[in-house]
């Protein structure tokens, strides 16, 4: 045909999610020109039929427009598509998964649109659905109860009692604690790593400067260290100096001039005394001291 074809596809699509979203997806390519319709059934007619639903039919409406292969949303759908809707808006095929439905008195509502041959099927997404978000929900309504009181709901907005109120706070402070203890722990394991590392470290380091120690060690103080030729030299400094290198024999002498002599004042010649004093001195030896001597 010159002219897009028109697919219609229905539900409830109450907390919109990625089957939804696949499903319009593949109602979407079934041609390659297809125009995509999608109807939404009101609360009254979902409530009835099917029960209560998390989301309004406002919010639902503007989930399904914001979808990128919606064209068109038909809003307040019918549950049953009759002969005139089919025509008020042009359709050429009803897209949907192919497990009978069976609703409002009828083992499928879709029966009359299969035997039209108007009838187009589509996967359903396995572990993904409406009733399987909500169980979760249902299955971890404590965990999502805290989770809400924490973030400033009210007990009565939730409907939560004032004892469940109190057992949630109280469970509320006891993760923390836990949290704490575990951050603690956490912490000093990393610590206590830290410190393995750098024990190893220094004790690499430790043992690299040992062995240069030990080898500066053995350098200086060994059996051939530098300190044994240091004091081999000191000592052979040493006897130099105390005994110096005599005189070659064959060195010539030098005539000296005797050295005047020197008396000492009780061997010098005195004036004439008395006969005693004269027969003392007479008795006293006369020394003569060269000048080396003196020195």
């Amino acid at each position: 045909v010159d002219r897009p074809v028109r697919v219609y596809a229905d539900g409830i699509f109450d907390l919109f999610h990625s089957g939804h979203a696949r499903a319009l997806m593949q109602a979407k390519n079934l041609f390659p020109n297809t125009y995509l319709i999608v109807g939404v059934c009101s609360d009254e007619l979902t409530h009835n039929f099917k029960g209560f639903t998390v989301m309004n039919e406002n919010e639902r409406y503007d989930a399904v427009q914001h979808c990128r292969y919606v064209d068109e949303v038909v809003r307040n759908a019918p549950w049953t598509l009759t002969p005139e809707f089919l025509a008020e808006h042009r359709i050429d095929f009803v897209a949907h998964d192919d497990i009978p439905y069976s609703s409002a008195g009828s083992d499928d509502v879709y029966k009359h649109i299969k035997e039209a041959g108007m009838f187009a099927p589509t996967q359903r997404t396995e572990g993904i659905s409406t009733s399987d978000i909500i169980t979760r929900i249902v299955r971890d309504y404590d965990v999502y109860a805290r989770r809400n009181l924490q973030r400033g709901y009210t007990a009565k907005e939730l409907n939560v009692s004032f004892i469940n109120e109190k057992k949630y706070h109280l469970q509320e402070r006891v993760d923390k604690v836990k949290k704490r203890v575990k951050d603690v722990e956490e912490k000093s394991k990393e610590f206590v790593q830290k410190v393995e590392e750098k024990s190893i470290d220094l004790i690499q380091k430790w043992e690299e400067k040992s062995r240069e120690f030990i080898g500066n060690f053995l350098e200086m103080f060994g059996p051939e260290g530098a300190l044994k030729h240091m004091l081999k030299e000191g000592k052979g400094r040493m006897l130099q100096a105390i005994s110096p290198k005599q005189s070659p024999s064959s060195s010539p002498t030098h005539d000296r001039s005797p050295s005047p002599s020197f008396r000492w004042p009780f061997s010098t010649k005195t004036p004439p005394s008395s006969p005693a004093n004269r027969a003392r001195n007479e008795s006293a030896v006369t020394y003569d001291i060269s000048e080396d001597e003196e020195d």
